[in-house]
């Protein structure tokens, strides 16, 4: 039930909210990626921690097989990405924590819009689930997630984002999506939504330049300004 004009609580501004999942709500980008470099060094790319985060952050990993067959000669196939989600998800168990403020956000954000919130996320289910349950947001989503995978394109195409609007019944162009990467952001665009880009900073963030130039609508640098962005009293 959405908040009643008047009441204490705060109302939503769009009709939903749709959050991308790694570098949004946990904060895994670091850790998937160094099992990812470990694992092309293995097949002999001797690549940078720089080059590996610039080529496949963001990105879904069946779709980035050819910068890895023209440095290696091997042809990455579906046995060497189950290899490496099994290394990346034991990874994540020990070391996953929730992106700084998320919890929080999210609390905030579901007592406001309810189950007009999605999780749409460019990665494999299961990871994302795993995540969810980990860092105790799982209950605010319920059966709300989105993988991309399963979808005919994955982001930067729109169509993990228009499942999700079409799953919680709204135009795509009333929703608020949550993204970090040019990728993601280039994503909720495409779908027509209001995009807002999450920009922390480090070596994993992607710049508030590129994400404005992407089509952010707005950049924030820190999960506390998000349910201030999304809700109104």
């Amino acid at each position: 039930m959405i908040p009643q004009e008047g009441s204490n609580l705060p109302r939503p501004k769009f009709s939903a909210v749709l959050f991308d999942c790694d570098g949004v709500l946990v904060d895994s980008e670091s850790i998937t990626n160094a099992v990812l470099r470990e694992m092309l060094i293995e097949l002999g790319w001797d690549i940078s921690q720089e080059e590996c985060i610039s080529i496949f952050i963001g990105k879904a990993l069946k779709d980035q097989w050819e910068p890895i067959l023209a440095h290696t000669g091997v042809r990455i196939d579906e046995q060497w990405i189950t290899g490496f989600r099994q290394r990346r998800d034991v990874a994540l168990r020990e070391n996953l924590q929730a992106v700084p403020g998320a919890l929080e956000a999210v609390k905030q954000i579901s007592a406001a819009y309810c189950e007009k919130i999605a999780c749409a996320t460019g990665a494999d289910r299961a990871k994302v689930e795993m995540q969810l349950s980990i860092t105790r947001m799982a209950p605010f989503f319920g059966n709300r997630v989105y993988s991309g995978m399963e979808y005919a394109q994955s982001k930067p195409a729109p169509d993990v984002y228009l499942a999700a609007a079409s799953g919680l019944h709204i135009d795509p162009s009333q929703a608020a999506v949550v993204e970090d990467t040019v990728t993601g952001v280039t994503a909720g665009v495409a779908a027509g939504a209001t995009v807002f880009g999450y920009c922390p900073g480090g070596p994993i963030s992607s710049t508030e330049e590129k994400l404005l130039a992407a089509g952010a609508a707005e950049v924030f640098t820190n999960m506390d300004q998000l349910p201030g962005l999304l809700t109104q009293k």
